[in-house]
C-alpha cells in the first residue's frame, strides 16, 4: 500500500457498501469478536456511509445518523494494513466536514472504545461519560461541536 492521501467520499455504490461490510465484519467481527447480531445493527438504511480508498481499494469505512438532537458517528473501521497512517483521521475530518451543513447546532457524538479515546480527542472530541461496556469492550461517549458554514 502507497503511502498516498486517502480519497473521502460519501458511499454512492452497493459494490461500496459491500466494501463497508466486509471492512466491518474483519475489524469488529473477527479480529475484536463481536457478536454479530450486534454489528449488524439493522440501521445501515438510515445512515449514511462514508469510505476511504487509496488506489481504489476501500480501507476505512463508518457511518452516521442524523438524529435530533446530535449527528452520531458510528462503525469507524480501517484495514488492519491501513492502521497507524491518518486515514482513519482523514475519514473523520472529511465526514465532519461533509455533514457541518447538516448540523445545524447539533454536536457530532460517538461511542468510543476505550482504547480509541486519545484518536477522538486529537480530532476535537471529549469525553462525556463514565466508562461502560458494549459488545464485551470498554466504550466512553464522546461529543464535539460542529464547525459552523
Amino acid at each position: 500500500m502507497q503511502s498516498t492521501s486517502p480519497l473521502c467520499r460519501r458511499v454512492t455504490t452497493r459494490d461500496e457498501m459491500t466494501a463497508c461490510r466486509t471492512i466491518r465484519e474483519t475489524v469488529f467481527q473477527q479480529e475484536q469478536a463481536v457478536d454479530p447480531a450486534i454489528e449488524a445493527d439493522g440501521r445501515d438504511g438510515e445512515a449514511v456511509h462514508y469510505i476511504a480508498e487509496i488506489d481504489g481499494r476501500v480501507i476505512a469505512t463508518a457511518r452516521t445518523r442524523v438524529l435530533d438532537d446530535k449527528i452520531k458517528i458510528e462503525r469507524v473501521a480501517v484495514t488492519r494494513e491501513a492502521r497507524g497512517r491518518r486515514i482513519g483521521e482523514a475519514l473523520m475530518r472529511f465526514m465532519m466536514d461533509d455533514l457541518s451543513g447538516e448540523a445545524r447546532g447539533r454536536p457530532f457524538f460517538l461511542s468510543s472504545q476505550a482504547q480509541a479515546v486519545p484518536f477522538y480527542e486529537r480530532l476535537g472530541f471529549t469525553v462525556c461519560s463514565e466508562e461502560y461496556f458494549e459488545a464485551g469492550i470498554a466504550h466512553r461517549d464522546m461529543r464535539a461541536e460542529a464547525a459552523s458554514r
